[in-house]
């Protein structure tokens, strides 16, 4: 059993930033792609990244650790994943979000609205819950209330799990935070299954994600009850988890760049008063507020570093590759390459606009991943920080209490989080 490094004085958020600020030199100084120790590689500009990213073949992803098939379920077959995989897609792709804004914008005018004002509030926890509301409801419709307490054990299941430890257990050992991971993963599951039981009995599917989930497939037929319930304990926490995070980065940069803030402002002044009127026409026409929100993922995306494992020897740069070696992949310097942006360290959402003020793609954007595995939840993810933004700039000017400036700390995973982040809000005249 190794004993990974202890932490410095300082504690996590100072270790993180120790590793965020090896991993920037390590491509400042050793170039695209590095060897970080036997067996370990670093893909640390954006070519390379986005290469492993593609070569699913070469460099597949490993399946998530976080919410493993439970004991009673034998676990999905590949046909099974198949079959999951396309029917939550058929839920997540942006058409299908794009139906359903009318269901997420009056759920971010109700987290602006509710935004105490006048005082310094830690903000991390607002969002969270806001975006957990917005999430649960997108996957379960009606049946979100029932479900909601259930999601929030499972996030804090998560976050125990991915607390830092000075210890790498055996993925065996029961040890107690994987046994509350459990706990809380049945609880969910056990909640979940007479709803799914309840609505294939009355033949109301319903049009959400679970619904899509129950349709049956032409190809492979219904799923079996235990392939859905394996699957959306992490679909779940993933539709409020990442964009809370990256929604802390967002938030905060309104506070210290108050003229783009009043640019979004301005934007969102021309949304429907009625927030369930809002379509995705008018979400389409954010597009200052989508430029600043894809400019904040690139400068700080919620998920800095992702691992995939060669699955075969291969060639990668200049470095032969042996099956089995880890390769880390880390956006956080891809998106600082100064091949890709010009002045990458800047704060610059106008980059993501052309000259008409249309999307521009600048460079490689790698916060939701690319490829065969790129994030299913990318549509939805956006939808829900673009309006989040848009309608807290139409509401608040915010900005941050005298004090130090706020830490940040790798989280969850290899998650990028602010850390105790405080804003205050008043009334925007």
């Amino acid at each position: 059993m190794n004993e990974p490094p202890r932490l410095p004085e300082g504690g996590f958020a100072a270790w993180s930033r120790d590793r965020l600020a090896m991993a920037r030199r390590g491509a400042d100084e050793c170039g695209d792609v590095w060897q970080l120790e036997p067996g370990v590689y670093v893909a640390a500009t954006a070519g390379p990244c986005e290469e492993v990213l593609h070569r699913a073949q070469d460099f597949p992803k490993a399946p998530s650790p976080l919410f493993p098939p439970l004991k009673r379920s034998s676990g999905a077959t590949p046909e099974e994943r198949a079959h999951a995989h396309a029917a939550r897609m058929r839920g997540l792709r942006a058409q299908a979000v794009a139906a359903r804004i009318g269901e997420i914008a009056p759920r971010t005018a109700r987290f602006a609205d509710q935004w105490p004002t006048g005082q310094d509030v830690e903000i991390l926890p607002l969002v969270r819950h806001a975006l957990a509301e917005i999430g649960v409801h997108y996957l379960f419709s009606e049946d979100a209330p029932t479900l909601l307490p259930f999601a929030s054990q499972l996030f804090l299941a998560r976050e125990v799990l991915a607390r830092p430890s000075r210890w790498v257990w055996p993925r065996w050992m029961p040890t107690p935070a994987r046994r509350f991971r459990t706990r809380q993963q049945v609880a969910f599951v056990d909640a979940l299954r007479p709803i799914v039981r309840r609505r294939c009995s009355s033949g109301r599917l319903g049009d959400d994600l679970l619904g899509q989930m129950l349709r049956p497939s032409s190809r492979y037929g219904p799923l079996p009850e235990e392939a859905i319930l394996d699957t959306l304990p992490g679909i779940t926490v993933a539709t409020f988890e990442t964009p809370s995070r990256a929604a802390g980065w967002i938030l905060l940069h309104l506070a210290r760049h108050p003229q783009a803030a009043g640019r979004i402002a301005a934007e969102a002044a021309l949304l429907p008063a009625d927030p369930t009127a809002t379509t995705s026409t008018h979400l389409d026409s954010l597009q200052y507020t989508q430029a600043l929100v894809r400019e904040v993922l690139r400068l700080h995306p919620p998920s800095w570093l992702l691992t995939r494992r060669a699955a075969r020897q291969t060639q990668l740069a200049d470095y032969t590759i042996d099956a089995g070696s880890t390769v880390l992949v880390c956006p956080y310097t891809a998106h600082r390459d100064a091949r890709e942006y010009s002045e990458p360290d800047q704060f610059r959402p106008e980059r993501w606009l052309d000259d008409s003020r249309s999307p521009a793609k600048p460079g490689v954007f790698l916060s939701f991943g690319t490829g065969p595995h790129g994030c299913e939840g990318t549509a939805l993810a956006m939808a829900m920080l673009t309006l989040l933004t848009a309608q807290t700039a139409r509401r608040h000017d915010l900005s941050e209490p005298p004090g130090p400036e706020p830490g940040y700390q790798v989280a969850t995973f290899g998650g990028l989080a602010t850390v105790g982040l405080r804003l205050r809000a008043t009334v925007r005249s």
